[in-house]
Formats: C-alpha cells, sequence, structure tokens
C-alpha cells in the first residue's frame, strides 16, 4: 500500500464530512426558513383575526349604540355624572355663606340632627307592627313611631320652634320655640320600608305668623316657606335644602378624603352638591296612581306618550325617592293627577308644599293638578288637606298641564 493511499483516504472521507455538513446546514437553514416563514404566516393570520375582530367589534359598538339610542337598557339608563372632589364643604362653611338668617341656621342645624338620629336608628330598628293606628286608621310600623318620636322630641325641645304638626297626626301643637311653624311626614314610604327600600323625611318650615291663624300654617300657601328639606335614607343619608341662593345636597357621615379633621374625625355632615338645577326637559317619569287613567282620559294618553317615546320608567311607590332623583339625575318628572274613584292622597303641607320649594328652588316647575298653576300657590285651608301634584322638569309639567286638564 503506498503512502499516498491512506491519505486520499482521510481526504476522501474529510470530503464526506464536509458534504454531509453542508446538507445537514442547508437542511437547517431550509428548516429556519421554513419556522421564520411559518411563524410570519401565523403572526400574519393572527394579526388579520384580530383586525378583523376590531372591525366586528367597531360594527357591535356603532350597532349597539343605535340600539341602546332607540330600544336598549344602558341607553335608557342615566348614571351619575359627578366626578370625585379634592375636598367638601362642611355644614357650617354653606351656612355661613348662603343662609343668612341665624335663627333658621339654627333651625336646620336641629333638623338635620333629627335626620341623622333617624339614619342610625334605621340601622338597628327591625321593621314590624306597632300595635296602633294612626289618625287615618293605618297601622303604625315600628320605624314610624321610632320617627316620629324623633322628631316630636326636637321640635317639642328647639329653642326656634314655635308650632308643630305631624303627618301622623295632622294636628298643630304648640311648641315652647320661638320662630317657626314646621310640618313633616318622619317617614314618607311605609309601604316599601320592609322591603328595606329608599325612604324618606320631609320637612317643611314656616314663619309662625303667616297665614290668617296664630300657628302661622291655615291661610298660608307653599311659597311662604323660609325653608323645606327632604332626607334620602338609603345606602347612604343624603339631604337636600332650600338655602338663600337655592338648593344645596347635605351627606351624612361620609369619609372622603380632604374632609378629615386634624383630631382624625370627619364633619358629620359635608355638602356633595351645590346649587343643583333640574332640567326643563326629561327623558326619565314616575307615574303615581295610575289607576286614575282608567276614568281620566288625558292621563292613559300621557302614559301613552313616554311609553311610545320610550321614556326611562324610575318609580319606587315612595315619594320621597321618586322626586328626589330629580335633583341626581337633573331631570324627571312625577305624575299624581285625581280622578273620581281615585281620589287626592298627598297631603298639601306635608308633602307637597315642601318638595315644591325644593323642585321649584332648583328650576323645574309644578302643578296642582287642578287650575294647572303651581302647588306652592294653593292656600292650606286643613292642616291635612290633600292635593293632586305633577312636579319635575319644566317641559314635562307643561306636557301634564295640556294633556290633563288641556292648559
Amino acid at each position: 500500500m503506498k503512502l499516498t493511499d491512506p491519505i486520499l483516504s482521510i481526504a476522501r472521507l474529510l470530503l464526506l464530512i464536509n458534504n454531509t455538513l453542508c446538507f445537514h446546514t442547508q437542511i437547517a437553514q431550509s428548516t429556519s426558513r421554513s419556522a421564520l416563514s411559518y411563524k410570519q404566516n401565523v403572526q400574519r393570520k393572527f394579526s388579520q383575526k384580530k383586525n378583523a375582530q376590531r372591525q366586528q367589534k367597531r360594527q357591535l359598538m356603532s350597532t349597539t349604540t343605535t340600539t341602546r339610542a332607540e330600544y336598549g337598557a344602558s341607553g335608557t339608563s342615566y348614571y351619575t355624572t359627578t366626578e370625585k372632589q379634592d375636598s367638601y364643604p362642611s355644614l357650617e362653611n354653606i351656612l355661613e355663606k348662603h343662609c343668612k338668617n341665624d335663627t333658621l341656621k339654627a333651625c336646620i342645624r336641629e333638623l338635620l340632627d333629627g335626620c341623622a338620629d333617624i339614619t342610625e336608628a334605621l340601622r338597628s330598628a327591625l321593621v314590624t307592627v306597632e300595635g296602633t293606628d294612626n289618625s287615618f286608621g293605618d297601622k303604625q310600623l315600628s320605624v314610624d313611631v321610632i320617627a316620629d318620636n324623633i322628631m316630636w322630641d326636637l321640635v317639642k325641645s328647639s329653642p326656634t320652634i314655635a308650632y308643630g304638626a305631624s303627618e301622623e297626626e295632622p294636628v298643630m301643637v304648640k311648641c315652647s320655640g320661638s320662630d317657626y311653624t314646621v310640618c313633616w311626614d318622619p317617614l314618607d314610604g311605609s309601604s316599601i320600608v320592609d322591603n328595606n327600600w329608599a325612604v324618606g323625611t320631609i320637612v317643611g318650615v314656616w314663619p309662625k305668623h303667616t297665614g290668617t291663624g296664630e300657628d302661622g300654617m291655615l291661610g298660608a300657601t307653599g311659597r311662604d316657606q323660609v325653608c323645606s328639606l327632604v332626607a334620602l335614607y338609603g345606602p347612604r343619608t343624603t339631604v337636600i335644602i332650600t338655602l338663600d341662593d337655592g338648593v344645596y345636597e347635605f351627606s351624612y357621615g361620609c369619609t372622603p378624603e380632604g374632609c378629615q379633621l386634624p383630631d382624625g374625625s370627619f364633619e358629620p355632615w359635608i355638602c356633595s352638591k351645590i346649587k343643583v338645577q333640574i332640567k326643563e326637559d326629561s327623558k326619565i317619569f314616575s307615574p303615581a296612581n295610575m289607576r286614575a287613567a282608567q276614568d281620566t282620559p288625558g292621563y292613559k294618553k300621557l302614559l301613552d306618550y313616554y311609553m311610545d317615546n320610550r321614556y326611562t320608567l324610575r318609580y319606587t311607590g315612595g315619594l320621597v325617592p321618586d322626586v328626589y332623583q330629580q335633583f341626581t339625575k337633573h331631570m324627571g318628572v312625577f305624575t299624581n293627577p285625581t280622578s273620581k274613584t281615585s281620589p287626592a292622597k298627598l297631603r298639601l303641607a306635608f308633602e307637597a308644599a315642601p318638595f315644591g320649594a325644593l323642585v321649584e328652588a332648583a328650576g323645574g316647575k309644578t302643578s296642582d293638578g287642578v287650575t294647572g298653576g303651581s302647588i306652592l300657590d294653593v292656600t292650606i285651608k286643613e292642616v291635612d288637606q290633600r292635593c293632586a301634584l305633577a312636579i319635575g322638569s319644566a317641559n314635562e309639567v307643561k306636557r301634564f298641564n295640556e294633556m290633563i286638564m288641556a292648559k
């Protein structure tokens, strides 16, 4: 064997190895290119799919927006637009700036103390039948009695209240205070409170010399009130009050950032809304006493109008939450006409006049349901006087007058 033979064999072996390596390199490169191509293809398809999904979503949103505006639930719901503030003024801060009469300030503080006490009582009391009847023969609930007792204790010990009357027993009672006649519904919503739904307290404050009698009530009108307030007891307790320049809302027991006092405690009442306004137009309606539509063609026509024009129904059967929402949604109309078979139930001094003062102070309108005039111009001839009522956004109350009374 020649020397060159091993060299030649080695050379051939190296050549074979090189060819094999080149072959595998080509395969690897091809595989890599295929893998890259596959990855790119997958990414391209994924991107196309995502783009298609986005397009479908845009089309769905467009369709949903149209559907909501025309039919859907979300499009007919009205959510809060209230934004969080860095701080909130206290009750004292607002009263100092927006209530000039010092005696009235004191009266408002006392009434808010009563609302706070009712709040705490409602959180611990069970709703049971008390075993007593009010002056109308209605069975009183435990919470009715508790709320009314709180109000009577307040009124009888107040240095500012001269006369008081409760919707539970509408008789004017002389008190030991100086300036005001106060009428209240201690817990409006007795028929729904056992459901744990929102209920409230309604208060009207008149000067004691208003009207023709000694007690400042008979012969007076709702327009003579110097203040009215309504408390709403729900997940939170809030109170709307008429002050010198408009309607203000106060919230009880809230602890927002920026309101902590130096000792770590919080103000019991903070002002959560300033100078609340009710818009002229509304798409929310709260129709009470719908039985009256059976023999009042105008009311049936009005209810049909609301439904045909896709208004949003917001009605609980409680006067306080049904009207109070006008101050949070800034729109709404509550209607309670009467008929021969469905007579008036609302009480002028205890319910309609206080709420009327609040709504009109916020830019809304009221109707007495008879002449089409303001409920605030109806003379109080009896402490327990009943009345019809339409109250809320001005153009909706106008529509009520036009359809119910052709005014």
